[in-house]
């Protein structure tokens, strides 16, 4: 989406030939048989930190659109007011260096960075919904599941569905020794990379930036700590110092902008619909709540422009995206967050099913459905507190992935007020960077979950 599967840049793809080591199983779905990127052609992962707007995923997606550039995946999570997109695409060292010059001539983005050269942690999220009834079909999945250190999220009488994260090479061979059972449902997202090290994205304002402005201030107070104290023994510490000051103007701007979907300014409640003048919302029907959209798509250049853009010239904000292959040859999944009301939601379902590369849309909201999102979190941390961050680690049960003197970046997986909660314990110790993935859902074999319990009369047998 957005540029299309293997050979969406116009290029023709090498056709494989028997005596080639990929040709083996050539009838198998086409992302589990890889074909060589042509000559001079290589992927790259690309952040792009932007000031979220209506339409901001429009026009990036756009700019990679208009250039029939090759995109294989695209993650981005927005939290509150800012977003990093992770894109990864595929092309020539001179056609990525355009692409990151035009998408940084965008309005609200930050900066954007080509960090394919970087060591770097990757990682991605898949839900994978397996068909397995009872017997030892299903015991030898999760046998599968154990070997991978995937989760059992949901068992029914004739599937599980199953969720794993870690790097693509591991995703994609869980999904391949699934295969010969049926997979019915993939909800994967789209890679997120950071840097490993206390080396981040230099933004021009924002998180990252005010905090290396607070390390440097701090280390700065802890250079001239003796001189400061010894000032105030003496009486003459009365007028605020100049540390103090700085102090007092970071903090009116340092709440991060990954703490929590709960905001002083409420830019996570409904009103985060931010084209105020568009009505969006039926009369007669006032309530609006956050709505998740599955939409299936052929894996066509453009595809993710077209769909992003029916909801931005309506006046929808979308909160969360996530992008990746289906479960079938040619065709890819978007999981969308937008708020909304209901019939609002039915009236724009309608709209998009208008575009010719729109497969089928299902509103999962009223669903019940299981959901995820992945982040990683690098957190200043320094050796004498290691041990309060790994505790802190062990609850919310995330996984140390990289490890420096002055730092550590973690993974975790689970719903959005998890990772809100991880993101608020972790705050005082200074958060350096955030990638998130956006939610991917898929329903529930099951039938049930809390939500749809809580609206329904159970009479429960002992």
């Amino acid at each position: 989406p957005g540029g299309g599967g293997p050979g969406g840049d116009g290029a023709a793809a090498q056709q494989p030939g028997p005596s080639t080591p990929w040709a083996a199983g050539a009838q198998g779905d086409v992302y589990m048989v890889p074909e060589p990127l042509p000559e001079g052609t290589a992927k790259h992962t690309i952040s792009i930190f932007v000031a979220d707007e209506a339409g901001i995923i429009n026009r990036v997606a756009g700019v990679f659109a208009r250039r029939n550039a090759n995109i294989e995946s695209l993650a981005v999570g927005l939290n509150v007011d800012k977003a990093l997109f992770t894109v990864v695409v595929s092309g020539g060292e001179r056609e990525i260096q355009n692409l990151v010059c035009q998408v940084g001539k965008l309005v609200k983005v930050r900066t954007v960075e080509d960090i394919t050269g970087y060591t770097r942690v990757d990682r991605e999220l898949v839900l994978l919904k397996v068909n397995t009834p009872p017997g030892a079909a299903r015991q030898e999945v999760l046998q599968l599941a154990n070997i991978f250190r995937a989760q059992v999220v949901d068992v029914s009488e004739v599937d599980c569905t199953l969720a794993i994260s870690g790097d693509p090479g591991k995703t994609y061979a869980l999904e391949k020794a699934l295969r010969k059972f049926g997979l019915s449902q993939v909800a994967r997202t789209g890679k997120i990379s950071l840097r490993r090290g206390a080396d981040h994205l230099q933004a021009n304002s924002g998180l990252w930036g005010e905090r290396s402005r607070r390390a440097r201030l701090a280390a700065r107070h802890e250079r001239g700590g003796k001189a400061g104290a010894g000032n105030e023994a003496e009486g003459r510490g009365s007028a605020p110092s100049a540390w103090e000051l700085e102090e007092a103007e970071l903090g009116r701007t340092m709440n991060d902008v990954y703490t929590s979907s709960i905001s002083e300014d409420g830019a996570w409640t409904i009103d985060y619909m931010i084209d105020k003048g568009h009505n969006t919302q039926p009369e007669g029907d006032t309530e609006l709540r956050r709505n998740t959209l599955s939409i299936l798509v052929n894996d066509k250049p453009g595809v993710l422009g077209q769909v992003s853009g029916v909801f931005a010239r309506r006046g929808y904000n979308v909160q969360s995206l996530a992008v990746g292959p289906a479960e079938q040859k040619g065709l890819s999944r978007i999981t969308m967050v937008s708020p909304g009301s209901r019939e609002s939601i039915l009236k724009l379902q309608k709209q998009l099913y208008r575009l010719i590369e729109v497969v089928n849309i299902e509103v999962i909201t009223d669903i019940p459905h299981t959901s995820r999102e992945l982040m990683l979190i690098k957190v200043r941390c320094w050796p004498d507190q290691r041990s309060e961050v790994l505790d802190i680690c062990k609850i919310f049960r995330a996984n140390v992935v990289d490890a420096q003197m002055e730092s550590l970046m973690l993974e975790v997986q689970g719903r959005e007020s998890k990772m809100n909660a991880l993101q608020q314990m972790l705050l005082p110790y200074g958060i350096l960077e955030v990638a998130r993935t956006g939610r991917v859902a898929l329903t529930r074999g099951s039938g049930v979950d809390t939500a749809f319990l809580d609206t329904q009369s159970v009479q429960r047998l002992f």
